[in-house]
């Protein structure tokens, strides 16, 4: 006999009560069981008289031994009777135990009931994809830069310009770890040296030497250098300044890109690249806000393993991107001062909103009968191979089939809310 007793957040008791002749014959055969192996004198190991085994074993033993050998068949046959399906793994506690039975209760997290209302009519809200002449002014400008190459100069260094130089810090008449460096090219104005140290090079030339007086952040990360004043001893060896080319058709034709040959095309090629750009943008920015909508007309009681396991998903994809960078999650938590506990509690928050997501948008293709087709899930196989420059077989053996079932389900859902939102004027 079993019952299902559901609690919060989708967890619940499997009560499982074993008694009558099931029970007898599983503690009989557990007595036999451990009889094998237990050793009296002056008799062969399990070759003892079954009252002599009777008084070594005690019955306690018997239907713990009993519990032990049947705890997953009972389980089974209770999943079964009741319909349920576990998504985490079963806990198991023994209630009540003795002569005439076992009372078993089996704690696991089943998926949850998800209730979705006023889904349909919800406001998306697409804003226009503009470019101005600003734009594309700016986007010139970036490419003359991009473009621009470094000249040594004789002249005298300005903000903007970059000089190389030599440089060793000293504190208190001597060198300290970390404050020396040769050929070294430092772009004036940057910042990214202490307080000073550019502004005190506006002015100098080629060949020059010059002490520069400073003193280090309180807040300086060195502990024995925040705050201190130093001397940095610097050579300059070189001026260099930027030489940016002009606007014009020739320029334009040596970015080679496709039919541009003039700056009138060039501005074109940019403006029809922007509206494209903003326009992917301005798409991203107004299905998620329509998700937001979406996401407060979904009620459901997420179990703790669901959201685990979409924190952990997140962060693996995080380890991958990474991977891509040379560089490991350990460092990664490293620089960014976190603990591997801290990012998951980082995650949690969106990873739940994920899983709503998910669970919401499979009960509105339930409630809409919005299965995919083959022809649905082959065409969404031939996306990614193209995405991935992969074959579409050999994708196939790398994703489970049902997965990318419920995936097309899921965009096939998305796609009716889209469908049936109300587009803002």
């Amino acid at each position: 006999m079993a019952t299902w007793e559901l609690k919060e957040k989708s967890v619940g008791d499997m009560i499982v009560k074993i008694e009558g002749e099931v029970w007898q014959k599983a503690v009989t055969k557990a007595f036999n069981k451990i009889s094998k192996n237990v050793v009296i004198d002056g008799f062969r190991k399990g070759q003892a008289p079954k009252a002599l085994l009777e008084k070594r074993i005690p019955a306690g033993e018997r239907q713990i031994q009993a519990v032990e050998d049947n705890m997953n068949d009972w389980m089974r046959e209770a999943l079964k009777e009741l319909d349920l399906a576990p998504i985490s793994q079963p806990s198991l506690d023994i209630r009540s135990i003795g002569a005439d039975g076992v009372e078993l209760v089996y704690t696991f997290a089943v998926m949850p009931e998800v209730k979705v209302s006023d889904y349909k009519g919800l406001p998306y809200e697409l804003e226009a994809a503009e470019v101005t002449d600003e734009d594309v002014e700016n986007e010139i400008e970036r490419l003359r830069n991009q473009y621009a190459e470094w000249e040594e100069s004789e002249e005298a260094a300005e903000n903007g310009d970059t000089v190389n130089i030599n440089y060793e810090g000293f504190k208190d008449g001597v060198a300290f770890d970390g404050g020396k460096a040769d050929n070294y090219d430092l772009n004036l104005g940057s910042g990214s040296f202490i307080p000073g140290f550019e502004d005190q090079l506006v002015g100098v030339k080629a060949g020059e030497e010059k002490d520069l007086e400073l003193s280090f952040p309180e807040d300086y990360h060195a502990e024995e250098l925040a705050g201190a004043p130093v001397v940095f001893k610097v050579k300059v060896n070189a001026v260099k300044k930027k030489s940016v080319p002009e606007a014009d058709d020739e320029f334009a034709a040596d970015l080679s890109y496709k039919d541009v040959e003039t700056l009138d095309d060039l501005k074109a090629f940019i403006r029809k690249d922007f509206t494209e750009r903003k326009q992917k943008e301005a798409e991203a920015a107004a299905d998620n806000k329509l998700f937001d909508k979406l996401y407060e007309k979904i009620e459901v009681d997420l179990p703790d393993v669901l959201v685990d396991e979409e924190v952990q998903a997140q962060i693996n994809q995080l380890a991958n991107q990474l991977q891509s960078y040379n560089m490991s999650l350990t460092s990664y938590l490293q620089m960014m001062n976190r603990t591997a506990d801290q990012l998951k509690e980082d995650y949690r928050e969106n990873a739940a909103k994920s899983v709503a997501l998910r669970l919401g948008l499979e009960k509105i293709s339930e409630l809409e009968n919005l299965a995919p087709t083959e022809d649905d899930i082959n065409k969404e196989f031939e996306n990614l191979a193209s995405q991935y420059n992969m074959e579409v077989d050999q994708l196939k053996t790398m994703i489970d089939p049902e997965m990318m079932k419920n995936d097309v389900k899921n965009q096939k859902a998305y796609e009716f809310i889209k469908n049936n939102a109300v587009k803002a004027e």
